[in-house]
């Protein structure tokens, strides 16, 4: 068997959260790395991966925890990097890089992860609407 990944053929959609959702504190974050958190959606629960990003103009992005290429919910445990000035997530498994800003992946126009706007409300991050 080989190392290529078998994609689904359909798109993820961008879900919405509830009003106002406390994932975390900001003291759970690792400073540019991921963490999962669980997320309630009108869709039922989901895993949303956290990559924080101090320093930088926009700090927080929350992006869909599951990667279809593996079909496993590992995102936040991806490398953290750029491509052409855009931040991106490698995929632990096959290494498919996801932008963080709208999870688009990189290597395939077909692919993308869903996002949600995410933000720090003292020291707590929320999802919004």
């Amino acid at each position: 068997m080989t190392a290529t990944a078998v994609k689904q053929a359909t798109v993820t959609q961008s879900r919405q959260a509830p009003t106002g959702q406390k994932l975390c504190s900001k003291t759970d974050l690792v400073a540019f790395s991921g963490v999962a958190a669980w997320l309630e959606t009108p869709q039922g629960p989901t895993q949303v991966a956290l990559f924080y990003l101090p320093g930088f103009e926009r700090e927080l992005y929350a992006i869909d925890h599951h990667d279809p290429f593996s079909n496993a919910n590992v995102i936040a445990h991806g490398i953290v990097g750029d491509i052409q000035g855009a931040a991106v997530v490698a995929s632990p498994i096959y290494k498919q890089h996801f932008r963080l800003e709208d999870g688009q992946c990189v290597e395939d126009d077909s692919v993308k992860l869903a996002t949600w706007k995410v933000s720090f409300k003292g020291a707590d991050v929320w999802i919004e609407e």
